[in-house]
């Protein structure tokens, strides 16, 4: 049997739980038994409580068996692993699989399929198409081809990607940047390292479509420290794109020339925030500057830039390939196309669900999620990382989108849903928000500098018990207040959200009694 192909993430979410020694187990049982079989080392498909997940190629399409152990290896072979049979682990066609099945992967249609650095991978499942299209276009007409597919950015803001790129595109400069944020740093998020480790061609791509789309000419990609694997990748594809000639001069054949760079952040979470991140670029201490200007006008080294996060830039090969109506033909109202949902924290089926706009919160945690992991019943969710508000289960019909999440005082953020069983102490939670918020602070302005502070201080004394309840309350409304209209960036701006919705949804948790003990949900 020469024809073997078994297929193994290479993953950091499944390198975590023995996919490498799997894969090693897998080699050496095909050598015991004269096989000379491919191992396919992939990225995730997302489904991270059945990792690591083998995949095998069979008549019958790709078999996966999850999840699975080095001990398990050799029985599995002599089970019939290679031809897909029968065994307590096997999963079946991964495509059947209900998590899979229900999604709509846009985004992420190649992880854990394609080997990422194949460029022949890549191009076979319709790569560099969008591309293609975009050199043959003027910049204008693709700037308006992602205005109209209503794309908005996924890394917090929600802010039109076409209306930016516009912007940039007639700013006056004598030289433009494409930057991607890439410094995923929110609780219960890992979209963009899943898609860099799985699919880094397709942000190569997007990055060359946005640079042609505004006369970009060099782009950075800002990667936080703590990605070691996502980093390794991006360099390699990077490498490999360059030496194909869809990075350099004349990208993809055309008279565009467009190359990038890594650049590697420092561990600082307010380097998130795009003008902070613009100073660490520049070799600066990350501080958050005053707007306006806006970086589309006055961005990195002084000149019009462009700074969007991973899945906005990811998505832009997809709008370019098949047109503007056919990715604003998803979602609802004013949130068109699909989100990447991170399921996280107290789940039993954590993971990466792509997913048109609209679907609520309630068939998100309960449905697909499954609820708790621990099978106590969920409390309460954090959407939008460490700066979103909680929501209990009184408000699970929220649709996920935008303006719904606004409405309630919300966030959809960078999609990362975090899940707490009924042992979470929500006092506890509001003070983590504040603490955070002070222990990240840049310390440029002074009310997230020392509001953040003074409200870790109230919250203790509210867990305590100590003084007026009510006063310490009005105190940390008033600091909030402040907060959220006096902070220069969203760090101070956004965490008065955990914190009053800690506040107005869980008010028995602020009573002068002795605080719950903090459960398994708790980040």
């Amino acid at each position: 049997m020469t024809d073997v192909r078994l297929f193994v993430p290479r993953d950091a979410g499944a390198l975590a739980v023995g996919a490498d020694e799997v894969a090693a187990a897998l080699r050496a049982g095909l050598a015991k038994r004269g096989i000379a079989g491919e191992i396919v080392r992939t990225g995730s498909r997302g489904l991270y409580w059945l990792e690591p997940m083998v995949e095998v190629a069979t008549a019958a399409g790709r078999i996966a068996y999850g999840p699975t152990t080095p001990a398990d290896v050799e029985a599995l072979l002599d089970a019939g692993l290679l031809s897909g049979a029968a065994h307590p682990l096997r999963l079946g066609r991964p495509e059947d699989m209900p998590f899979l099945k229900r999604q709509t992967r846009l985004t992420f249609a190649r992880c854990g399929i394609i080997d990422p650095l194949s460029l022949a991978d890549y191009g076979a499942s319709g790569g560099w198409r969008g591309l293609e299209r975009a050199v043959a276009m003027t910049g204008l007409d693709v700037v308006e081809t992602v205005v109209r597919s209503g794309l908005r950015g996924r890394g917090g803001a929600g802010f039109p990607t076409g209306v930016k790129w516009r912007t940039a595109l007639q700013a006056p400069g004598a030289r433009k940047f494409i930057v991607c944020n890439a410094d995923e740093g929110d609780s219960g998020t890992f979209a963009d390292r899943m898609l860099m480790e799985g699919d880094p061609f397709v942000l190569i791509e997007g990055m060359a479509i946005a640079a042609i789309a505004v006369g970009a000419s060099k782009g950075f990609v800002y990667i936080r420290s703590e990605y070691p694997h996502a980093i390794e990748t991006m360099r390699q594809a990077i490498d490999v794109a360059r030496r194909a000639g869809y990075l350099g001069a004349g990208i993809a054949g055309s008279p565009h020339a467009f190359d990038l760079e890594l650049r590697v952040g420092a561990g600082a979470y307010v380097c998130g925030e795009e003008t902070a991140l613009l100073d660490s670029i520049e070799g600066r201490r990350g501080q958050v500057r005053a707007k306006p200007p806006l970086p589309a006008h006055h961005g990195l080294f002084g000149q019009p830039t462009v700074i969007n996060n991973v899945l906005s830039l990811a998505a832009v090969p997809f709008i370019l390939a098949e047109g503007a109506a056919a990715y604003a033909d998803f979602g609802v109202g004013k949130s068109r196309g699909t989100m990447p949902i991170q399921l996280a924290g107290n789940v039993r089926h954590g993971g990466l669900f792509e997913t048109a706009f609209g679907v609520t919160l309630g068939e998100l945690v309960d449905d697909i999620g499954g609820g708790t992991a621990s099978g106590r019943p969920v409390r309460a969710v954090q959407v939008g990382g460490p700066l979103g508000a909680y929501f209990p289960r009184a408000l699970f019909d929220t649709p996920f989108d935008y303006e719904a999440f606004a409405a309630r005082d919300g966030l959809v953020g960078h999609g990362g849903i975090v899940v707490f069983d009924d042992t979470v102490d929500m006092a506890r939670q509001a003070r983590f928000a504040m603490e955070f918020c002070a222990v990240e602070s840049c310390g440029k302005c002074t009310p997230c500098r020392i509001g953040s502070t003074r409200g870790t201080e109230v919250i203790d004394r509210i867990i305590r018990g100590e003084g007026d309840r009510a006063a310490h309350l009005a105190l940390i409304a008033d600091l909030c207040e402040t907060l959220k209209f006096g902070s220069l960036c969203a760090l101070g701006g956004f965490t008065p959200y955990p914190v009053m919705s800690a506040i107005r949804h869980f008010p028995e948790d602020f009573a002068a009694v002795p605080a719950r003990a903090v459960g398994a949900g708790t980040p």
